[in-house]
């Protein structure tokens, strides 16, 4: 149970070959992202923002504030890949951050906006890579990992997903 209640969705997983096609789907999850979150938070009482999706897990608040903080992250690593040979990006302490004030306590309007411009960015930049920027890379130094921006594009559709997913299910155990 616990782990359906930390990956409602699954964990990500990388098909072996990313279509252009796929890229599309993953492009187009991911632009629609702020107005799909949006919709399932702004109605919330504050009261259900502070509340947990899961035992021992972030409120719906530290949720959204995560998002901004994750995607403008993602952006940045996108932008250095597409502008460097392999950048080693700099990571970043994400359960450290959803602790701090802005994460515990901010209204969740300005991460909501933050998004939606940021997205629009984003999704600008991603449909205008060709085939061998999609094969840009970055090296994740946490992990010393090497990931191409093709695989990228579809882990963050998929964290797009998977944090929508905490919020509409707990959501849905709750009655709200």
């Amino acid at each position: 149970m616990e782990d359906q209640l930390k990956f409602p969705i699954g964990t990500f997983q990388r098909p072996e070959i990313i279509s252009k096609e796929q890229i599309a789907d993953y492009i187009d999850i991911i632009e629609t992202f702020p107005e799909r979150l949006a919709a399932e938070v702004m109605q919330l009482s504050n009261e259900q923002l502070d509340t947990p999706y899961r035992p021992g897990g972030w409120t719906i608040r530290q949720v959204v504030h995560h998002c901004a903080d994750s995607h403008v992250n993602s952006f940045v690593r996108f932008k250095l890949s597409l502008t460097e040979d392999t950048p080693v990006i700099k990571p970043y302490y994400e359960d450290r951050w959803a602790e701090l004030a802005d994460a515990k306590s901010l209204a969740i309007e300005p991460s909501l906006l933050l998004l939606k411009g940021l997205h629009k960015r984003w999704v600008v930049l991603l449909k205008s890579l060709k085939a061998d920027e999609l094969k840009r890379t970055f090296i994740h130094p946490q992990s010393g990992r090497t990931y191409a921006l093709d695989e990228n594009i579809g882990l963050y559709a998929w964290h797009c997903n998977h944090h929508l997913a905490h919020i509409t299910t707990l959501k849905s155990r709750r009655g709200w």
